[in-house]
């Protein structure tokens, strides 16, 4: 019976030792695995850092762009000489680096010849194409006095108007147009003289080749029958 009992425990005790190490040769540690180059995660993480560099680039390349050109802070009429204390830098973004060349640069000193020889919109690009010689503006600046209830109160610089010449002798003649679509280079305000209305200058840029409407443009405002009517 001991004999027997001796080799039950023996059994039981192979089975045991058997068993463990078979559990302890099987079971192994477990390690993260590093991504490797075809890992699609990785390819993921690149992309989404070139597209990072590539769009700072683009906008740090942006801003080096940017120029700053002369704008115009009001109407300003053709004929009329660009005044430095009209222009107003603003900062622009040209497609081709050419186009700069076709306006006032703010980093350029302004040209020494700088009449108009077109008229430009408040808040317009100075087009360099724009400024001349005085001849080469085609118009000459006429000073002319107009009655105060002869022309509107909206009338300034930059305006467009019509001048008639009337007869006051005669009411039922109509007026007559005098000249048609000039453009008004300076209007200061209403001088309180000559009759309760008082009188209001304005200088006009008249075509240098009107001829006889000039003299009588000029006898008209002298004898203070002109009527101004503005169209813009």
């Amino acid at each position: 019976m001991d004999n027997r009992a001796t080799n039950c425990v023996r059994e039981r005790n192979d089975v045991l030792v058997k068993t463990l190490r078979g559990t302890v040769g099987t079971t192994s540690a477990t390690r993260s695995a590093t991504p490797g180059w075809r890992d699609p995660r990785l390819w993921i993480g690149v992309l989404i850092v070139a597209a990072s560099v590539v769009a700072g680039v683009r906008v740090v390349g942006g801003a080096d762009e940017m120029a700053s050109v002369w704008t115009v802070s009001q109407d300003v009429g053709i004929g009329a000489e660009l005044d430095p204390s009209l222009l107003e830098a603003r900062s622009v973004r040209f497609e081709d680096a050419e186009d700069l060349t076709h306006y006032l640069s703010v980093d350029e000193p302004l040209p020494a010849e700088s009449d108009l020889t077109r008229g430009l919109g408040t808040g317009e690009l100075v087009p360099a194409a724009a400024l001349g010689s005085v001849s080469q503006t085609g118009v000459v600046q006429v000073p002319i006095r107009v009655p105060g209830d002869g022309v509107p109160p909206s009338v300034g610089v930059g305006s467009t108007v019509d001048v008639y010449v009337s007869d006051e002798s005669q009411a039922r003649r109509p007026a007559v147009l005098l000249l048609d679509e000039v453009a008004v280079n300076a209007a200061p305000g209403v001088v309180d003289e000559f009759g309760p209305g008082g009188t209001r200058q304005l200088v006009l840029a008249v075509p240098a080749d009107v001829g006889e409407e000039l003299t009588l443009l000029i006898a008209a405002s002298a004898a203070g029958t002109l009527t101004v009517v503005g169209r813009s």
